[in-house]
């Protein structure tokens, strides 16, 4: 529920082919606001779409931890920007979010529940596995499901388009004949269509947090608490308030780890309990912790089948701490964060480091510390590129699949390199400018916008040849 853009220099770097131009940050500027309903863009410097159906609310981060990391951040050196999706992402903010009125503004929310009824050619299966795509030749033809509860069915139709995301999306197209021709083969799979840059290319965030004990009662911890649930479940089923009615990652912020980068490549969520995904927490009691990983790891994995059988999993390798760059980079997260979280502005509420605590010191030991700790962000990515090398699967003029036709694909698995932030926002701006190139409209024309830029006598190209 963390709305954040990317950098605009993400889209630039998309754009450097000539094939892509159409993909640069002045193009997509405008489908990113015409999804969206920036309710906290209290100014309009003309990067916030407004009119949009995906509302967005700003985090208030009113809690005295928010206000004390915006200090701390301040007084190491970094600076705070109005706006992580405007003109600087660069920096630290409050951080929109897709909630509205205490409620999760999903796609579906915003797009489907509000059509649904009016259009008669609409029909949304849930809880249905599709099993493979059917192909005539080269065309794509239909699809084999499979209901949870019921027969397989075969639907037939003109046009597919794949939206299963970076794991499922390759892994379809693999059961179903397209892919690397060796690997289909050798688990029994029929080739369709040779493709070898299906399920490469993968790209994802790596993320640690780092945790403090609190020695004031003002975490919300309590929500935690089995005792106080009740009552936190009531607040929102009466108001839509409270703290189930946020994700709590109301602030954080983008910076550059070091002088080589060119643009911010570390990612900050700053959230005031100390806890873990599972829920768990490790001290018991008030404490934070600030979520830190790597944007731009030059790391690449894969998606790779492991049977022709559609409901066997397939093999993901992520290949997460493999490269130099990759483990540098890791090492000076660990020491910028610590570097926030030791400022002053903590001073009151400072009861020591948790995680990964002081033992944890030399590059070897917070390496080895992240090798055990470190979790997915959930933003697995670009196993299905688009683009016109040898390894791109999808073109990026009609998001059709090389080689075939009546096929396409639009998610997160065609984005070339991965962006520099969630991935929710930059997935939903694809899909509205893939709409478009799909039904053949006129594409909304380019904004051109300045941005900021770390080195702004420097032109885009000069960052890319660097």
């Amino acid at each position: 529920m963390i709305f954040q853009r990317g950098n605009p220099l993400d889209f630039e770097r998309w754009a450097e082919n000539s094939e892509m131009a159409h993909w640069g940050f002045h193009h997509c500027l405008p489908y990113f606001k015409k999804m969206e309903n920036a309710l906290a863009a209290d100014h309009d410097d003309g990067f916030r779409g407004r009119s949009g159906p995906l509302v967005m609310e700003r985090g208030p981060a009113n809690n005295p931890l928010f206000q004390a990391f915006f200090a701390a951040v301040q007084q190491a050196g970094y600076p705070l920007t109005e706006d992580v999706n405007g003109y600087r992402q660069e920096g630290f903010a409050r951080f929109d979010k897709n909630i509205h009125r205490g409620r999760r503004r999903s796609a579906s929310q915003a797009y489907i529940h509000p059509i649904i009824k009016q259009r008669p050619n609409l029909n949304v299966l849930t809880q249905t596995f599709v099993r493979r795509i059917l192909f005539e030749g080269k065309r794509a033809v239909g699809v084999e499901i499979k209901p949870r509860w019921g027969t397989p069915q075969t639907i037939y139709a003109r046009e597919i388009i794949l939206c299963g995301g970076a794991i499922n999306s390759p892994h379809l197209l693999q059961v179903s004949g397209v892919g690397r021709a060796a690997d289909l083969e050798s688990v029994g799979v029929k080739v369709v269509h040779s493709l070898p840059g299906v399920g490469e290319n993968m790209q994802d965030h790596l993320e640690v947090y780092v945790q403090h004990a609190c020695t004031q009662p003002v975490s919300v911890y309590p929500s935690t608490v089995w005792y106080n649930k009740p009552w936190v479940g009531l607040q929102w089923l009466l108001n839509k308030s409270g703290a189930a009615a946020t994700n709590h990652f109301e602030a954080g912020g983008f910076i550059r780890s070091n002088e080589d980068v060119q643009w911010p490549n570390l990612m900050f969520h700053f959230l005031p309990v100390a806890i873990r995904y599972d829920g768990s927490s490790p001290n018991g009691g008030h404490g934070y912790q600030v979520h830190v990983g790597p944007m731009y790891s030059d790391v690449r994995g894969s998606v790779k089948i492991r049977s022709a059988d559609p409901a066997v999993y397939p093999a993901l390798q992520f290949n997460y701490l493999s490269t130099p760059n990759d483990r540098r980079e890791w090492v000076e997260a660990i020491e910028k964060t610590r570097e926030i979280l030791g400022q002053p502005a903590f001073e009151p509420f400072n009861g020591g480091e948790i995680s990964p605590g002081p033992a944890v010191q030399s590059p070897e030991e917070i390496l080895d510390w992240i090798g055990r700790e470190g979790e997915t962000a959930y933003h697995p990515s670009c196993t299905c590129k688009m683009g016109v090398d040898d390894m791109a699967v999808v073109d990026p003029q009609t998001m059709g699949v090389h080689g075939l036709e009546g096929l396409r694909v639009v998610d997160a698995s065609v984005f070339p390199t991965i962006p520099n932030g969630n991935l929710y926002a930059p997935t939903m701006m694809v899909a509205e400018k893939a709409a478009d190139l799909i039904l053949g409209n006129t594409p909304l024309p380019a904004e051109r916008l300045d941005f900021y830029i770390h080195r702004p006598q420097e032109t885009v190209q000069d960052h890319f040849e660097n």
